[in-house]
């Protein structure tokens, strides 16, 4: 209700020419692979549902187009006298889609949101201890000890109504992997440059612009609709752009680059993407449940491990696959990243003898069955990644079932250690390697290690991984990261792949770079004239 009678102001407001004009409203049709998963914004830490989110949501601060951290709702921010404590100084005047004003009483509430059980958003806040409102627009956030990166884990996290949530019933955040559900997977209120019109997931999105938006006359804002549509075949995509049906698809298949830039009306904007893609292995349980081993885990032995890593030929999938869109790598890491290094990203040659050899070392000589999950909506020709690591690995002895799912399915089988091989694509928005192992590699509990479906578990590395949020020395801080890289590459956790590499394909009136986490920021938009 409130929303819809915001939105009828607005229409009332531009028809006075208090706003902008009609002869001056654009459209812009967006298109990509696959959908936001929800409109909860703490409840998926996942880019196509940041990038929606965006649009909408806002949070204390933000990366612009180039990937630089930028003023969002909070003007300022520092560490206070006490290391442990920074400030935050809140935008003034700023009011939310349905008219409320917002201010720190958002912030706590929202933060603190952020760190609930559900939410898959609390690794980025595991060293907040509390989150206190000084003043209306004036907020302190406690760690554990000095956080010099807590600004970087911030500017994803977006800022809810603290009353309009609660109103609605919506506290929690939506329990993704468990099928949960609440008001705000439908239905937003954020204080960003859109609002939400209309949501048919899968299907179409409208969003309207903000009349009220505080950032007018600080960014373009010359999009004045946006019409999402999800388009999962690729050939249908492209065909989409073709035509002019849409005006902006982010992900141009590899295979159609060529027939889009030939086009007079279009051009395709490229750029290397903070996204790493790569396999994991369950190595932490004492039987997996999809192979035909009975009582023993393949993965559990390193030797077998390395061997699936010396398997996959990343130069061939580089060349066949992705048509040279891709950056082979032997890292789980971006070269975005603190903590990359040109060692940590070189990668085996596929050495098929000595991956045998370690198999059979390993027990394992006759090979093993194991089932493959994974998406095929997410990445760029992630299915066809997967079908070609299938024929590798077979190669090897190891005889792959491959079990392709959408994005919505696929994700809740990680999230839930129910899968003992799968593929996952990895972004770093802090760019900083303690937001992986955070995530990725720490002993999963209830604040941190949400996604390390492998199910590894070392409580020396995990005590380093946590010292690395309260670290100040720079110098030492890198050894540490060095350190646990260095396990982590000695663990064979993962199967690397290739960093990813980012084909926005547009119309030629529409000035817009790429940002390096794959997320349009559409206020930052221009039409040329």
């Amino acid at each position: 209700m409130k929303r819809g009678l915001v939105f009828t102001a607005a229409v009332l407001t531009v028809a006075a020419g208090l706003a902008v004009t009609q002869a001056d409203a654009r459209t812009l049709k967006w298109a990509r692979q696959g959908d936001s998963l929800t409109l909860d914004p703490h409840a998926q830490n996942e880019g196509p549902t940041h990038a929606l989110a965006h649009q909408i949501y806002e949070g204390l601060l933000q990366r612009d187009m180039t990937g630089k951290i930028i003023p969002a709702l909070a003007t300022s921010w520092k560490p206070t006298d006490d290391p442990k404590v920074w400030e935050f100084k809140l935008r003034e005047g700023v009011k939310f889609h349905d008219g409320s004003d917002f201010n720190a009483d958002d912030v706590v509430f929202s933060l603190k949101r952020a760190i609930r059980p559900t939410s898959a958003m609390k690794e980025l806040l595991s060293s907040v201890t509390d989150v206190v409102k000084v003043d209306d627009l004036t907020v302190h956030i406690k760690t554990k000890g000095p956080n010099p990166l807590l600004p970087n884990n911030l500017t994803n996290m977006f800022i809810m109504d603290e009353g309009w949530t609660k109103q609605n019933n919506s506290e929690e955040p939506q329990d993704f992997a468990n099928g949960g559900s609440n008001h705000a997977v439908s239905n937003t209120n954020g204080t960003g440059g859109y609002m939400l019109v209309s949501r048919a997931p899968d299907s179409k999105t409208v969003l309207k612009a903000n009349p009220d938006y505080w950032g007018k006359g600080e960014f373009p804002l010359e999009v004045t609709e946006i019409i999402y549509t999800p388009i999962k075949a690729a050939a249908t995509r492209v065909a989409a752009l073709l035509s002019g049906e849409v005006d902006l698809i982010q992900d141009v298949p590899v295979q159609d680059l060529a027939r889009v830039k030939s086009d007079g009306k279009l051009k395709v904007v490229t750029a290397p993407q903070n996204r790493t893609i790569f396999f994991g292995m369950n190595s932490g349980d004492a039987d997996l449940k999809t192979d035909y081993v009975d009582g023993k885990n393949p993965f559990a032995d390193v030797r077998v491990r390395e061997a699936v890593n010396l398997a996959i030929n990343r130069a061939a999938i580089q060349k066949i696959v992705m048509r040279g869109q891709s950056q082979p790598t032997g890292v789980i890491m971006p070269p975005f990243v603190n903590g990359w290094t040109k060692e940590l990203d070189a990668f085996p040659a596929p050495d098929a003898g000595k991956a045998k050899s370690l198999l059979e070392e390993a027990g394992y000589g006759d090979g093993f069955t194991i089932t493959l999950n994974c998406p095929n909506d997410r990445y760029i020709n992630d299915e066809a990644i997967c079908q070609a690591v299938t024929g590798m690995l077979g190669k090897i002895g190891i005889k792959v079932t491959l079990d392709s799912k959408p994005k919505a399915q696929h994700f809740p089988l990680i999230k839930k250690k129910e899968t003992d091989f799968y593929m996952l694509g990895w972004g770093v928005p802090t760019f900083d390697s303690e937001y992986i192992f955070n995530f990725l590699v720490h002993t999963t509990t209830d604040k941190l290690g949400s996604w390390n479906g492998t199910r590894y578990s070392n409580p020396e590395l995990d005590t380093k991984i946590q010292a690395l949020a309260s670290e100040t020395d720079a110098e030492k801080r890198n050894a540490m990261i060095a350190e646990i890289w260095d396990v982590v590459k000695k663990e064979h956790l993962y199967a690397p792949v290739h960093h990813q590499v980012l084909n926005w394909g547009m119309k030629n009136e529409i000035d817009f770079d790429v940002q390096p986490e794959d997320q349009p920021h559409f206020k930052f938009l221009k039409f040329k004239k």
